[in-house]
């Protein structure tokens, strides 16, 4: 059963909710769209993977190598960004 105090159970009993649905409702209230937000963090993040190797794909081919190495950068910076992110929310989420 979800840990709800004493004021809370009979809320949700006012509501006709299970405690464990109410709890949900609870955590979707407090950090809304976090699923959403963590969806994105992983899109994103292949996005910059993929783009990271065909980057690195084109500088190990010797292709223009001052306009891909900029381009390389920025989708590791992407990909880190977007791990860190996704990190920051998932100790929240364990927080709480």
């Amino acid at each position: 059963m979800a840990d709800l105090s004493p004021e809370e159970l009979a809320r949700a009993r006012k509501n006709n909710l299970t405690p464990e649905k109410y709890a949900r409702l609870r955590a979707e209230a407090k950090a809304p769209y976090r699923g959403f937000r963590k969806f994105f963090y992983v899109a994103f993040g292949a996005s910059g993977l993929i783009g990271a190797f065909v980057f690195l794909a084109k500088l190990a081919a010797g292709q223009d190598l001052s306009a891909n190495l900029p381009n390389f950068a920025l989708q590791i910076g992407v990909v880190a960004l977007m791990v860190f992110l996704f990190r920051v929310d998932k100790s929240k989420d364990e927080a709480k």
